[in-house]
Parts: C-alpha cells; sequence; structure tokens
C-alpha cells in the first residue's frame, strides 16, 4: 500500500468514525431537549401515548410478526441456540402481553411530583422530597424485541426520554414496533424524540453511547454475560445491570412435598431463557428419598437434562455427575443441578458462594426457617413457597420491567416506574431567614 493510499484510508476511517459521532450527538442532543418536554408533561398526555402505542400494536401484530419472522429466519441460518431464539420469538400472545403492559402502565399513579416524607423542621420550614425523572434513559438489550415496548412505556410514563439500542439479531422485529411508538407519540401531541430506537445495528455505535456523559444520564443493559460485563467496564455514563441470573430453589426439611413438586417443577420447565429461571435446585436429605426420584421424572419427560450430586446421582437414575461449573452456570436451557444439602446452612452457604444476586426461593412450612432464608440470602428477589419464575416487573405490579438490577445502589430487583425516577428535597417557607 502506497503513503498516498494509506492516508486515503484513513480519511475514510477518520470520516467514518465521525459520522458516527455526529449520528449520537444527535440523537444524544434531540433526546435531551424532548427530556425537558416530557418532565413537564401532564400525565394525561403521556397515558394517551401509552395507550394510542397499544392500539397501534394491535392493529400491526400480523405485520410485526411477519417482521420478526424474518430476525427468526436469520437468526436460525447463524446458529442461534435454542434460549435465544425463545427471546427473540413474537407471536400474538406475546404482542397482545405487551399491549397489556401498556394499558397497565397507564393506570399506575403518575410518580413524577409526588412529593413524600414533608416534616415541619424546628427553624419553621418545611421538608421534604419530591420525585423527579433521570432524565435521558439509554438502553442496550439484545434478543427481546419485547423490550422496545416495555422500555418506551416505563421511560414515557416515568417521564424520561429513551435511547434505544436492540441487537441486530431483532432488528426487524424492534423497528416495527418503533413504529408503532412513533405514531402513539404523535397522536398524544408529543415529540417523536422522546424514543428513538436506533436504526443502525454498527457496534461501535454502543460505545458510543455508554460514553455520551453530556446526553446520557443512565445506561440500562439487558442481554448476555458478554454485554453486560462490556458495558460495566467500559461505561463512563452510569450503569444499572445484572450479569446472571443463576436462581436456586431451596426444599427444606420442612416442605409440603406435593407442594415442591408443583412450584420447583414450574421453576425450571415452565420457560428456560428467562432469568428467572431456576438453574439449581438444593434439596435437604430429609425429603430427598421421597420426592427427587418424582420430580426427576417429571423433569425428564419435559426433556430437561438432570446434573447432580453423587446423592443425587444415587436416587435419580440417569442423572449425570455435576462439576464444579455446573454450580455456577446459567444454562438458560433444558439443564439443571441438583445438589442434596444437609441442612438449611449449607444451602445458604451454597447459595452465597455460587449465586447472582438475581433470585432465589425457599420451600417450606418452617416459619423460623423461611425467615432466615429471607434474612440471609442476599438477592434482589427472595421467594417462600413460589416459583422463581415470579421475578417479572409484570408480576409484581408495576405494569413491566426495563430489567431485573443486581445492584445495590440505585435501584435494586425488578425496575419499573419508581426505579426510573430519583427524588430532590423541596423546601418550603414563609419568609423564613436563617438565624
Amino acid at each position: 500500500m502506497t503513503l498516498e493510499s494509506t492516508e486515503n484510508s484513513n480519511s475514510i476511517e477518520d470520516s467514518t468514525n465521525s459520522i458516527k459521532q455526529n449520528t449520537m450527538q444527535s440523537i444524544g442532543a434531540n433526546a435531551r431537549t424532548a427530556s425537558h418536554i416530557l418532565a413537564r408533561s401532564q400525565t394525561a398526555n403521556k397515558n394517551t401515548a401509552l395507550l394510542c402505542i397499544a392500539s397501534h400494536l394491535q392493529q400491526q401484530a400480523s405485520y410485526i410478526v411477519e417482521q420478526n419472522d424474518k430476525d427468526l429466519s436469520n437468526a436460525k441460518a447463524k446458529g442461534l441456540d435454542a434460549a435465544m431464539l425463545d427471546r427473540l420469538s413474537l407471536d400474538n400472545t406475546r404482542i397482545e402481553s405487551m399491549v397489556n403492559g401498556l394499558e397497565q402502565i397507564s393506570k399506575l399513579p403518575d410518580p413524577i411530583g409526588e412529593i413524600s416524607d414533608l416534616t415541619f423542621q424546628p427553624s419553621g420550614i418545611q421538608v421534604g422530597k419530591m420525585r423527579v425523572p433521570l432524565g435521558v434513559i439509554g438502553i442496550i438489550y439484545e434478543s427481546r424485541p419485547n423490550v422496545t415496548a416495555d422500555a418506551a412505556a416505563l421511560c414515557l410514563k416515568s417521564g424520561n426520554a429513551a435511547v434505544l439500542r436492540g441487537g441486530s439479531e431483532a432488528i426487524h422485529s424492534n423497528l416495527a414496533i418503533a413504529e408503532c411508538i412513533k405514531l402513539g407519540l404523535q397522536e398524544a401531541d408529543l415529540p417523536i424524540d422522546c424514543v428513538q430506537v436506533m436504526q443502525s445495528t454498527d457496534r461501535s455505535l454502543v460505545g458510543q453511547m455508554i460514553t455520551a456523559n453530556e446526553y446520557i444520564d443512565v445506561i440500562i443493559p439487558r442481554g448476555g454475560k458478554s454485554l453486560t460485563q462490556r458495558i460495566g467496564d467500559e461505561a463512563s455514563v452510569a450503569v444499572i445491570k445484572h450479569l446472571d441470573g443463576l436462581c436456586h430453589t431451596y426444599i427444606d426439611e420442612a416442605a409440603d412435598i406435593d407442594k415442591a413438586i408443583h412450584v420447583a417443577y414450574n421453576a425450571k420447565a415452565r420457560r428456560y431463557g428467562i432469568c428467572g429461571a431456576m438453574e439449581t435446585l438444593l434439596v435437604h436429605q430429609a425429603v430427598a428419598t421421597n420426592l427427587l426420584p418424582t420430580l426427576a421424572k417429571q423433569y425428564t419427560e419435559a426433556g430437561i437434562e438432570l446434573r447432580g450430586c453423587k446423592q443425587t446421582c444415587a436416587l435419580v437414575s440417569g442423572a449425570k455427575q455435576a462439576t464444579v461449573e455446573d454450580w455456577g452456570t446459567e444454562y438458560l436451557a433444558g439443564i439443571l443441578s441438583i445438589k442434596v444439602v444437609q441442612s438449611l446452612d449449607e444451602a445458604l452457604a451454597h447459595i452465597a458462594q455460587h449465586g447472582s444476586g438475581h433470585t432465589d426461593a425457599i420451600i417450606t412450612e418452617d416459619l423460623s426457617a423461611a425467615n432466615r432464608f429471607l434474612r440471609e440470602v442476599d438477592s434482589s428477589s427472595v421467594m417462600v413457597n413460589t416459583s422463581t419464575q415470579f421475578a417479572d416487573g409484570f408480576e409484581y405490579g408495576l405494569g413491566a420491567e426495563i430489567g431485573i438490577s443486581t445492584n445495590k445502589l440505585h435501584v435494586r430487583g425488578p425496575v419499573g416506574l419508581e426505579g426510573l425516577t430519583s427524588q430532590k428535597y423541596v423546601v418550603f417557607g414563609d419568609g423564613h431567614a436563617r438565624k
């Protein structure tokens, strides 16, 4: 290559990078402007937008499914695994679920402007806290095109502008949903830049997005561990994230056997590809002999591969010997690790060592054991006598969720409306001057 051609190549590369940077700056600046308008918008306008978006999703359901079929065909050709395909797939039922989420969010109280903890101080002033939007929220996600609608809805209702960057595997689905969002915003007389769905799948835009401190206030990643880890490592914008959904169910010695079998089966078999799916089952030795053969038969009939400790393998025909790596693996597939433990203490220690801080459950009729589990398991959701698959914003009454945070600051667990806001102090006086 000649010096001239090298200089031309560098010039083209610099020009391309400049265009990408200008694209991000334009998106960011538009989002910032829209966030100011949205922050002062009336609840009625925001609710109208949500309902209009829901209506367009219903009207365009066939087209959205058609576009999703393109994404699924491309994903299968690329060899994406079953869990990824499940997350990517849309049908009329899942579109209706998006619609229900939008409608439910429209009925939720608007948190913006809410004043709490208002108290008089000795000086005579009143001090309280007002809930306010975060500003501009950037969301980077893989597969799951339903996130496009859920994220838009939650950001709108909480008064935040949103910049959404979906994965290339869902680009047709995301753009079809984005068009419904745009139409809904226009009908509600809100700026279309309140929600911007990136049309480019260029991965370099992710790097620009997570360092766009001037325009974006918070980044929320939803995707695989590599994506979330990269954003956590490289972002200069604040991040709300979780890395893994390594969820446990512990069946205690005081468990009701029938209840335990019903719940533990659902926790794994209902859906494999969601972050609330159980990946490790812990069983107290006192109930293992009576419970495991029956439960294992149900798992096997559902096509789930079982990997267990020595005691599990002795009780369950066909179970494979688990490795050390199995206890720390989020399968997101039809694989389940099973360990027989000697006590509640051992179960708690196992979860503390291998858990991801997402969701863990105990099945027991012993109130003291349940309370101890609730206190000592350090996860964003801790459950008693129910399936870990309930770890979901919609099921928690949040309307939908942008993700499940395992952060301890600023929000933890399913991130709904309140999680997308902050608080500022407000002070009221009547001519008061400080002495």
